[in-house]
């Protein structure tokens, strides 16, 4: 759709911030001192940052009017109830629980509904969601389609469920141990891979006959409607909204991170259609987050997230947001750059696998080849590979995932097109002189989640 004909963002800039071109040698310097972990670099220090989606994005001038609106009562401000019905109306859930990021959700989701020796099978792992999992005592099983493991696989939708690898672990473990099956709207792990509709209706049916509730990271929902509607047979002629709708109304409840497609820049909540999982989660809110009128976030932030609800799934948003991913990846895979097929929608994965062949995957090479991108042209992306999957609790070595990645991920609203020819010539010059690059070690290593603090340094 948007390879076809030339196509603009649906909007007019009407606020800039400045960024800096550095030296190669000032980037070298920081790089260095970041223990070449882009998560350890100064933004002040980065030109284009593609380090994540979350809370990067771009508010409307409506959003920031809504700050104006804020209703800072500690208990009951209006805003809450503005979000609360935004909430029911456009993602279908009945009850809020709002929380000051999509992590919070986890973990009470996860501290109300698993016991100890419960399995959580689920689309694929998110970090913060596993840990989470495992924390309250569950272990995690990854039920997604074979494909999702595939780079080069030109499956539509990755991030389907595969219903056989469910069934066996319902026949192996038993129904009662499996307090809910764990989607996710566009997989992000796999590479922002998207989930169908028809498998969603499939996956229903089954839990339904074992009474085993779904529960959906929506994150991404907007983006993966957008996929639903492109690719998917009977919903062409459907709104994003409409799909949205549908998608979460077959399943039990919720948790967003509404930083990525809720447009703002802090914020998510639970949602869930049962009052009993509600009222525990009402409670917990207030020992952890906050009342359960606010839960950690300010009353300007729910009224800008309210707001970001309704323009997250506009058709023309939503098509140009994912149409700039797409412009990235189309640029790449001309350029012969090996990525993750078919581009995703909030990023484009480069295969680090294949990208620096040469380094073993003890190397860490998704870490060095962000590492090297960065000090090519100051453009900061993230690994997604054997830092991001940490080690296996039994054994202590680490767990190496078919995937090793490197994801360039785009802010929603914040870069040009014009941002995505400097990213794409980057990562050419980077993968023109690959030969010559040398993996890394690691020299510090935090307990968890160890992608966003370790330290290396290069062979």
């Amino acid at each position: 759709m948007h390879n076809k004909h030339s196509w603009a963002e649906p909007y007019k800039i009407k606020m800039i911030e400045p960024i800096v071109i550095t030296t190669k040698e000032f980037r070298q310097k920081a790089l260095k001192e970041a223990g070449y972990n882009t998560f350890l670099l100064e933004s002040k220090d980065v030109y284009i940052d593609l380090l994540t989606d979350s809370g990067t994005s771009a508010m409307s001038d409506r959003q920031w009017a809504g700050l104006m609106m804020g209703d800072e009562a500690y208990a009951g401000s209006r805003n809450f109830y503005h979000l609360e019905k935004t909430i029911q109306d456009y993602y279908s859930y009945k009850h809020v629980v709002p929380t000051h990021q999509g992590r919070a959700a986890e973990h009470m989701l996860s501290q109300i509904l698993i016991k100890k020796g419960d399995y959580v099978p689920g689309n694929m792992y998110f970090t913060t969601t596993k840990l989470h999992q495992e924390m309250a005592g569950g272990t995690f099983v990854d039920i997604i389609v074979d494909e999702a493991h595939d780079p080069n696989s030109l499956y539509k939708f990755k991030g389907d469920v595969d219903l056989n690898k469910l069934q066996k672990l319902i026949d192996k473990v038993g129904a009662d141990k499996i307090p809910y099956v764990s989607i996710a709207s566009t997989v992000n792990m796999a590479g922002g891979q998207p989930m169908s509709m028809a498998n969603l209706k499939a996956l229903r049916e089954l839990t339904n006959k074992y009474g085993i509730k779904i529960m959906h990271d929506m994150t991404r929902i907007a983006e993966n409607a957008f996929m639903i509607q492109l690719n998917e047979e009977g919903y062409a002629n459907k709104t994003v909204a409409e799909i949205v709708h549908e998608f979460n109304s077959l399943t039990d409840g919720a948790t967003m991170s509404a930083k990525k497609d809720a447009l703002v820049n802090i914020g998510g909540f639970l949602a869930v259609n049962d009052y009993d999982t509600f009222d525990k989660a009402r409670n917990m809110v207030v020992v952890y987050e906050g009342l359960h009128t606010y839960g950690g976030m300010a009353g300007r932030d729910m009224e800008a997230l309210a707001i970001g609800i309704k323009e997250s799934v506009q058709d023309d948003h939503i098509a140009a947001r994912v149409g700039q991913v797409f412009y990235l990846g189309q640029k790449l895979l001309d350029m012969g750059v090996p990525i993750v097929k078919p581009v995703g929608t909030h990023g484009v994965f480069l295969d680090a696998k294949a990208f620096l062949a040469h380094v073993p995957q003890d190397k860490f090479p998704a870490q060095t080849l962000a590492a090297e991108l960065y000090l090519d042209s100051g453009v900061r992306a993230m690994e997604r590979g054997v830092v991001s999957a940490g080690r296996n609790k039994e054994t202590g070595e680490h767990n190496y995932p078919k995937l090793e990645l490197v994801r360039l991920t785009i802010p929603r609203r914040v870069y040009t097109q014009a941002h995505m020819d400097v990213i794409a010539e980057s990562v050419q010059r980077v993968f023109k002189n690959r030969e010559n690059i040398k993996g890394m070690k690691m020299v510090y290593e935090p307990e968890y989640l160890r992608f966003f603090q370790a330290r290396f340094e290069k062979l």
